[in-house]
C-alpha cells in the first residue's frame, strides 16, 4: 500500500480482463461492484436468513421478473439463504455486534450472483482494525472460507464460481485510494500520497480511524472502535414509541432529506416527523464522533478524509467541528460507495503487480 503507482496499475487491469468483485461488508448494506463506475455499485441490504431448502424453493416462482435486490436468495451446500430485503421480510436483523466474517461467504456469493459472475474471480474485502491480531485472524478466516470452488443455486439458476484470490484491507483504506484517483479534486485538496492523512470511516457498527503516511498504512497508529451509526439510530428510536433501530425502513427514513423524514412503526396510526428532534441528536452525536477522532488523531496530522454512510450523514457538523480544531476535512465522494470502488482499485493493482513480477 506504499506507492502511488498502485493507482496507475489498477487502471491498466482491464487489459488483462481479470474479474474482480469488490465487497464492502457494511452492517446496513453490502456495497459491491465489478467496475470503477460509481453508478454501478450495488447496495444489497445486509440481513441474511438461513432457511430450509423447501422454504427457499417455494420462492422460485416468485423470483422471475422481480427486482433481485428485493427477492434475493441462494441455495448453497444444501442450505437455503434469503438475503437482503427478503431476509428482513422473514425476520432477520442487521446482525449488529457480530463479526463481519459471519455471513461473509453468503454475502460474497450473493454479490457474485447479482452481477452474473461465473468461473474464475478474485475478491477484495475490508474489515475493521480493532486490533492487529483480530484483523489478521479474521483475514485468514476469510481466505479459508472463500478461496476455492463454490457451486450454488442463485434465484433458481445454477452458478459455479472459482475464487482464486482474496485480498483483505482495513475498513476505510479504499476511500483513500478512490479519493486520490479523482481527476478533478480541486486546488484545495492535497496530494494524499505525499502527506500524513487520517481516514475516518463512520460505519454502522464501527468508526474506523486509519493513519497513512505517504500512502503507507501505519498499523500501530490505526484502530477501529465499536461505535457507529447503530448507536445513533438507537438514540433516534428512543424518541418514537414502537420504533426498531434495526428496521431497514426506519434507517431509510432517518437518511432522507429534511422535510421528507416520516416514520410510522408497524401498528401505529400516525407517522412521526423526525425533523422534530433529528437536528439536535445529529449535533450531539457529531460532537461525540469528533471528540473520539481528536482523542485519537496523531499530532502531525492536519488533513483527514471522512467516509462511510455516517461520514456523509454527519458531514456538515463534523466539518465545522474539525475546522474549529484546525483540521482540514475532505468528504470522500460518493461517500457510501468510495470504499467499494477503492477496493476494486486495490485488486486491479495487485493483478498488475503480479503480472509485472512474472515478466
Amino acid at each position: 500500500m506504499r506507492e502511488n503507482t498502485l493507482i496507475e496499475e489498477a487502471k491498466l487491469n482491464d487489459i488483462f480482463c481479470k474479474t474482480i468483485l469488490s465487497v464492502d461488508l457494511g452492517r446496513t448494506a453490502t456495497k459491491t461492484c465489478v467496475s470503477l463506475e460509481p453508478g454501478n455499485v450495488a447496495f444489497i441490504p445486509s440481513p441474511v436468513k438461513q432457511m430450509s431448502i423447501k422454504q427457499i424453493r417455494g420462492l422460485v416462482l416468485e423470483a422471475k421478473g422481480t427486482d433481485p435486490l428485493m427477492n434475493l436468495w441462494i441455495e448453497y451446500q444444501d442450505i437455503g439463504y434469503a438475503v437482503g430485503q427478503l431476509a428482513a421480510d422473514f425476520g432477520a436483523n442487521l446482525g449488529v455486534g457480530q463479526s463481519k466474517v459471519e455471513d461473509a461467504l453468503i454475502k460474497v456469493l450473493s454479490s457474485a450472483g447479482y452481477f452474473k459472475l461465473k468461473d474464475e474471480i478474485a475478491v477484495v474485502l475490508s474489515l475493521p482494525f480493532l486490533s492487529l491480531e483480530q484483523f489478521e485472524n479474521e483475514k485468514s478466516h476469510l481466505n479459508r472460507l472463500l478461496i476455492g470452488l463454490h457451486v450454488m443455486n442463485f434465484r433458481g439458476e445454477l452458478v459455479s464460481l472459482n475464487i482464486t484470490k482474496v485480498w483483505v484491507i482495513p475498513n476505510g483504506y479504499g476511500s483513500l485510494l478512490w479519493s486520490e484517483t479523482q481527476p478533478n479534486k480541486g486546488a484545495t485538496v492535497p496530494n494524499f500520497t505525499k502527506i500524513s492523512v487520517g481516514i475516518i470511516d463512520i460505519g454502522h457498527q464501527t468508526i474506523d480511524m486509519l493513519m497513512v503516511d505517504n500512502f503507507r498504512f501505519v498499523k500501530y497508529l490505526s484502530k477501529s472502535e465499536d461505535f457507529g451509526m447503530s448507536q445513533f439510530y438507537e438514540m433516534v428510536a428512543k424518541e418514537i414509541d414502537g420504533a426498531d433501530s434495526q428496521s431497514l425502513v426506519f434507517i431509510s427514513e432517518v437518511n432522507k432529506p429534511k422535510g421528507e423524514r416520516f416514520y410510522r412503526p408497524k401498528g401505529v396510526s400516525k407517522p412521526t416527523n423526525l425533523d422534530y428532534f433529528l437536528p439536535n441528536l445529529t449535533e450531539q452525536f457529531s460532537r461525540e464522533i469528533c471528540s473520539r477522532v481528536l482523542a485519537w488523531l496523531p499530532e502531525r496530522v492536519t488533513d483527514v478524509i471522512i467516509t462511510g454512510g455516517g461520514g456523509e450523514f454527519f458531514w456538515e457538523d463534523i466539518q465545522r467541528l474539525l475546522k474549529e480544531a484546525k483540521i482540514n476535512a475532505y468528504l470522500a465522494a460518493p461517500s457510501r460507495q468510495a470504499n467499494a470502488l477503492g477496493q476494486y482499485i486495490y485488486g486491479g493493482a495487485q493483478f498488475m503487480r503480479a503480472a509485472r513480477s512474472e515478466n
